[in-house]
């Protein structure tokens, strides 16, 4: 009696969960599966794993809880040490399995890996859907190319795709090979790889992210439309870490909220279900456009005049530029590795457009420190910011973060919550602290130039000047 197909389902740190996992899934319903993860240096060796402490931290906890889920269920989810285009070769033939399932990636270095791992395998790779929404790279515009902006993608996807619901969790799970147990190495702790836990963090895990969601479906949703915007607020749906290392699907998380429609505002699902369109929009576009994160989408845009500007790259990331809501902003990032979607806009086009430094400097920062980093997002946030992207902002459209903190956080809370030397300052002064009184200032213990520094850069000053620099970059040649 033959022995039923034997599956390699590689678990690959965007799909760290259970439910709605189509390859584990695919491989049960035709013979058994052996869950494998790759511990690969190029995220996992220390001075690596240091360049990223915040993702490593909710990697591993995500990792963890998945190990025990799975050998809740009768299985083991086996950890080898590695490069995965030589790790998964190697086992697959020695383990005897008939295939290698995964979840496809959109980025260009995880498509060369594993076009790379394929040519190695003498068994097929295949390569599920469920990063995204609808395959990457499969919407047209009626000449036949890409889209380029996202309203009539957004359309486009409403019309076209086919969003599955999520499929189910297994019960059990068969156990593994003894050959595969004795290949088993435990992931490192922080410690191990150099970093500190960061007890700010939102803890890693599908059980955590089914948490997060189930609250702000409870909470958060009904004023999404009207406070997303609004950063002293907690309108937010605080997932994008979950959607980034996969603990629930974005399909999982589009069913949720699609299902609320009859009972909670249209106009908040509406809006919430467009902002995974655009997620969607950005895959799409890195997949079409693999050059996205290293060259400007608008040609335009290459080698345009960014400054070197050292002590104004500190400040800003430091969060001491002098404006409130920008410092807040870097200052959250930091301590949380999140930061607000308003407060990421308004940060961004003041380092691209008030200190004219490259939007790459600043989308490797927020890279290192977020949680949620996530290549094909951050780099369309930053170009947006820029006016170098893809359905970007105009480039002559430059933020002043002052009325921008006033309009979205007329309270100041989100500026006294990590601005502490403001906290007493009065509303009307707290994004312009400069324009206060001394007495003032001296009520609320401010002492500008001490404990909170003066501007780095005079807003009508550096607007006038991005702007000069934009337009003589980027007026046409005769």
């Amino acid at each position: 009696m033959m022995s039923p197909p034997r599956t390699l389902v590689w678990f690959r740190g965007k799909d760290l969960r259970i439910t709605d996992h189509g390859p584990l899934v695919r491989g049960l319903a035709e013979g058994n599966v052996i869950p494998v993860f790759v511990l690969d240096p190029y995220f996992f060796d220390p001075h690596r794993a240091q360049d990223l402490p915040h993702r490593i931290q909710f990697l591993l906890e995500s990792l963890e809880e998945l190990a025990r889920v799975i050998a809740s269920l009768g299985s083991t989810l086996i950890c080898l040490q590695g490069k995965s285009v030589e790790v998964i070769p190697r086992v697959a033939e020695a383990w005897n399995v008939s295939r290698v399932l995964a979840h496809r990636w959109v980025e260009p270095f995880g498509r060369a890996r594993d076009r790379q791992v394929a040519r190695a395998l003498r068994v097929p790779l295949e390569l599920l859907e469920g990063e995204t929404l609808h395959p990457p790279g499969t919407l047209r515009t009626g000449s036949g190319s890409p889209y380029s902006v996202f309203t009539p993608f957004s359309r486009s996807l409403r019309r076209e795709a086919a969003i599955a619901r999520p499929l189910p969790a297994p019960s059990t799970l068969p156990p593994v090979p003894s050959q595969a147990l004795r290949e088993h190495r435990p992931p490192p702790s922080l410690s191990e790889l150099g970093i500190c836990r960061n007890a700010n963090l939102q803890p890693g895990g599908e059980q955590a992210a089914h948490k997060r969601l189930q609250q702000f479906l409870s909470r958060g949703l009904g004023r999404y439309g009207t406070g997303r915007d609004h950063l002293g607020q907690d309108a937010t749906s605080r997932l994008s870490a979950d959607i980034k290392f996969g603990t629930l699907s974005v399909r999982s998380i589009w069913w949720a909220v699609a299902d609320r429609q009859q009972d909670c505002c249209h106009e908040s699902v509406e809006r919430f279900l467009t902002e995974l369109i655009w997620r969607e929009f950005s895959y799409s576009s890195l997949w079409d456009r693999p050059n996205l994160l290293k060259s400007p989408f608008r040609s335009s845009w290459t080698n345009f005049p960014w400054r070197e500007d050292a002590a104004g790259w500190k400040a800003w990331a430091e969060g001491r530029t002098g404006y409130p809501v920008v410092d807040a902003a870097a200052r959250e990032l930091i301590a949380t590795g999140f930061v607000h979607g308003r407060a990421r806009m308004i940060t961004a086009s003041f380092l691209c457009k008030h200190l004219l430094i490259d939007y790459r400097q600043g989308e490797q920062h927020f890279m290192k420190y977020l949680t949620d980093g996530d290549w094909a997002q951050n780099n369309a946030g930053w170009q947006w910011s820029a006016g170098s992207g893809c359905d970007a902002q105009p480039y002559f459209r430059v933020f002043n973060p002052v009325a921008q903190g006033e309009k979205f956080d007329p309270e100041g809370a989100y500026v006294r919550r990590w601005l502490p030397p403001l906290a007493k300052l009065p509303s009307r002064y707290i994004h312009k602290p400069w324009a206060a009184p001394s007495p003032v200032l001296e009520a609320a213990g401010v002492c500008l130039g001490k404990n909170y520094p003066h501007p780095v850069v005079e807003h009508a000053f550096a607007r006038q000047r991005f702007l000069d620099a934009a337009k003589a970059h980027l007026k046409p040649s005769p």
